[in-house]
């Protein structure tokens, strides 16, 4: 298994240096969109829209994207995606997943779980933190504790995001 991990990575390392990207190629025209496709197990909120922007939180930091951004995968953390789309900001609420960024300006947001932040209360978030910290603080054994330290993660960021 291993040998073909290496001989991948020879050929890899053979590239021309010309395929390599590091930043976007040149800024965006006024017109040009990201093409954004934002679904979870449950169901899409965009498929294929064009949009101006994205924030996506992710497990290396919070980053925008927008056209001709630098292909990136990367994992989503708890936070707030952001989508700007002309002019206006939409704001959804995610657990965890992850998202791809492609040469051709699209995008695809894959969520665990997903909402509208607007949907959340805030009391009912600061409840369910205290509750899942109560638990992580009385867990009996290392798997129990760990369901409980994902908990804590997730209400915290929910927490953060509405305050």
């Amino acid at each position: 298994m291993f040998s073909i991990l290496r001989q991948g990575l020879a050929r890899a390392a053979r590239l021309p240096v010309a395929h390599a990207r590091s930043y976007a190629d040149a800024a965006p025209a006024a017109g040009d969109k990201v093409r954004l496709t934002f679904s979870t197990p449950d169901g899409s909120f965009f498929n294929a829209k064009a949009i101006t922007q994205v924030n996506v939180p992710a497990t290396s930091g919070d980053f925008g994207i927008l056209v001709n951004h630098v292909p990136t995968i990367a994992c989503l953390r708890p936070g707030v995606v952001t989508v700007v789309e002309d002019g206006k900001e939409s704001k959804f609420f995610v657990s965890s997943g992850t998202v791809t960024v492609n040469n051709d300006s699209s995008v695809q947001i894959v969520a665990e779980e997903a909402a509208p932040l607007d949907q959340f209360d805030a009391a009912a978030a600061k409840s369910g933190l205290d509750q899942a910290t109560q638990r992580a603080a009385s867990a009996g054994n290392d798997a129990d504790r760990a369901k409980a330290e994902i908990g804590v993660e997730v209400y915290r960021a929910l927490v953060t995001a509405l305050a």
